[in-house]
């Protein structure tokens, strides 16, 4: 279990990341979920220990993580959203490096966890070829790789599935949802469907807040029954801003089609649809969200 209290965070440009953060994450796959600049990089780092916090705690079994960074980062595996390899350095190679810098010294021990990590992140075929070379989903799976080196207690992966074609995107949460179940592993993302499809419990910030936590199911089982939709024209769809619970909008057959959030129809046109983690989501930030299930 990895605990969170009251954790803050102020940038000496007055930007406040994170404001009382409080989070209790569980083992499995944990999704972070908030728009871009919400403050899920600045806790990412924070949690990988790359940046001091203002106040607040962290543990991670008996870690205490904020003042024992060295212990945490043995027992760390993390993927940025941003991260550079040696272009003309093969897998195989560089995979093993990293393994030494780890603190696997036995030349056995490395070469085995070297080869059973690339063939779990499915680069055994391709261990030879160039860095260099990788597509996106490669370089990512190669992160991954990298990042349970040392069979680490806490994952940390970052907007990992940006940039994917929708193959190599299945392919990389196909890979999470492997090595999610024995481990804390924490998906910090803006994609709805990437929490949905993996994870088991989450939370949603903004503005360096949370502003919801729980499971999936029960969370969407809140709004059953509240939503509603109908395709809108512009002028309407500007009313509907002002004075319904509009959580979004998509195109349908040319159409733009306006989703609300009502105890009943907003009027006779609108339809009753069923609950999505989206609705969910865009609820929360945009202050719908019951009491019942807030943070």
């Amino acid at each position: 279990m990895l605990t969170i209290n009251n954790l803050s965070k102020t940038y000496p440009n007055g930007v406040r990341a994170l404001r009382d953060i409080s989070l209790d994450i569980p083992c499995g796959l944990f999704g972070l979920l908030g728009p871009n600049g919400a403050g899920k990089s600045s806790l990412m780092r924070t949690l990988a220990t790359l940046q001091r916090a203002d106040a607040g705690s962290v543990r991670l079994g008996d870690i205490d993580v904020l003042n024992q960074p060295k212990a945490l980062r043995q027992v760390l595996g993390y993927l940025p959203q941003e991260f550079g390899l040696y272009p003309r350095s093969d897998a195989l190679t560089l995979l093993d490096h990293f393994a030494s810098l780890k603190g696997i010294t036995s030349p056995a021990e490395r070469a085995h966890a070297v080869e059973s990590l690339l063939r779990l992140t499915n680069l055994w075929e391709v261990r030879k070829q160039k860095l260099g070379t990788y597509s996106g989903g490669m370089k990512q799976r190669f992160g991954i790789a990298q990042a349970m080196l040392g069979e680490p207690q806490l994952i940390i992966v970052d907007e990992p599935t940006n940039g994917l074609d929708p193959e190599e995107r299945r392919r990389f949460l196909n890979l999470l949802a492997k090595i999610g179940q024995d481990t804390v592993v924490i998906l910090s993302t803006h994609l709805v469907a990437d929490v949905r499809e993996l994870c088991g419990a989450m939370a949603i910030i903004d503005q360096g807040q949370v502003l919801l936590q729980g499971a999936p199911a029960p969370l969407i089982a809140e709004l059953e029954g509240r939503i509603w939709e109908k395709p809108v024209e512009d002028a309407e769809l500007a009313q509907l801003q002002k004075t319904a619970g509009l959580l979004s909008t998509h195109l349908s057959a040319g159409k733009t089609v306006a989703r609300v959030q009502s105890e009943g129809a907003p009027d006779g046109q609108f339809r009753s649809v069923r609950a999505n983690l989206e609705d969910v989501y865009f609820a929360a930030l945009r202050g719908h969200t019951s009491s019942a299930v807030a943070h």
